[in-house]
């Protein structure tokens, strides 16, 4: 088996695990988010910083943060947002709004990156921009309520996206950094909660603290697989295949939860599905652009 084959199993590893993960969190329904949220936080930190040891890049944990600390807290806030709203709805019944945000991402980071960045999409991405626009507002209008869910999930996750391009350094570190620099609050929480704070702890019983333990390795698993994948497949591909997450979701959402699907609901997703045809199409389109120009210039310098 080849690298590239490899890494595309990989690729599907990780987004299977990310998304069949409803099945795994509607088991803690009787924990409250941020209390499972504390609990991930502290059984990551223990697995990454497990991992990093192992590897004896432990030192480079503290010369990563350094400087660079704020904005490491920055991109833990927004990843904490992400996991803590997203736990949040698979346990009311929300997963379908949940895999919609999931969806919408990566036509939201578009836009971020046209503002921020000052980054010129093409056509066809703009274009696919104002389709999930119009499938935002026709799910908003049928049903009389906004996606908030779907909106915080996609914008957390882009400015969570925009803010890694900025770190620039492995999956592995920053993602322990962030943990770390979010565990004392994590551990605060479940002090306060065992000394009878908001109601006292939830997360009783062997079966749930067993759950609650599995979380760590729910969450290094894909990471790891998505860190291995990036290095042998091509973004375009990635790309692709990591809408296998959100399709999972989906199917979670409306096959084992039940959870309605109503026409407004249909007319939504074919529109972020047709814009996802648009933005991959564009997505293929310039790696191919980007390979011909490779091969061009390895053939100037060899001429």
């Amino acid at each position: 088996m080849s690298d590239t084959q490899r890494g595309v199993l990989a690729m599907i590893g990780a987004c299977t695990i990310w998304g069949l993960s409803p099945l795994f969190y509607k088991l803690l329904a009787h924990v409250p988010p941020l209390e499972v949220l504390s609990y991930l936080t502290l059984w990551s930190l223990g697995l990454f910083g497990a991992i990093l040891a192992i590897q004896g890049q432990l030192g480079r944990l503290r010369g990563f943060l350094g400087r660079r600390w704020a904005i490491v807290a920055l991109a833990a806030i927004m990843i904490s947002i992400n996991w803590g709203f997203y736990i949040w709805s698979i346990q009311v019944g929300r997963a379908m709004e949940a895999s919609l945000g999931y969806y919408t991402f990566p036509l939201v980071a578009v836009l971020m990156g046209a503002v921020v960045f000052g980054e010129r999409p093409a056509l066809l991405q703009w274009l696919a921009v104002g389709m999930a626009t119009a499938g935002v507002l026709v799910l908003t209008f049928g049903l009389g309520l906004v996606p908030v869910v779907a909106l915080i999930l996609a914008v957390t996750f882009g400015f969570y996206g925009l803010i890694k391009k900025r770190l620039q350094s492995g999956a592995m570190i920053s993602v322990t950094a962030e943990v770390l620099l979010l565990s004392p609050l994590a551990t605060g929480w479940l002090i306060w909660l065992a000394s009878g704070g908001s109601g006292g702890p939830h997360a009783t019983g062997w079966e749930t603290q067993l759950l609650l333990a599995l979380s760590g390795p729910m969450t290094a698993g894909p990471l790891i697989l998505f860190s291995y994948a990036t290095h042998r497949v091509n973004l375009a591909t990635v790309g692709l295949l990591q809408y296998l997450n959100p399709t999972l979701q989906f199917l979670c959402a409306a096959l084992v939860f039940g959870e309605p699907f109503t026409r407004w609901h249909g007319l939504t997703f074919a529109l972020i599905w047709a814009a996802l045809a648009l933005y991959s199409a564009q997505a293929l389109r310039a790696d191919r652009a980007a390979r011909r120009r490779a091969i061009n210039a390895s053939r100037s310098e060899t001429v």
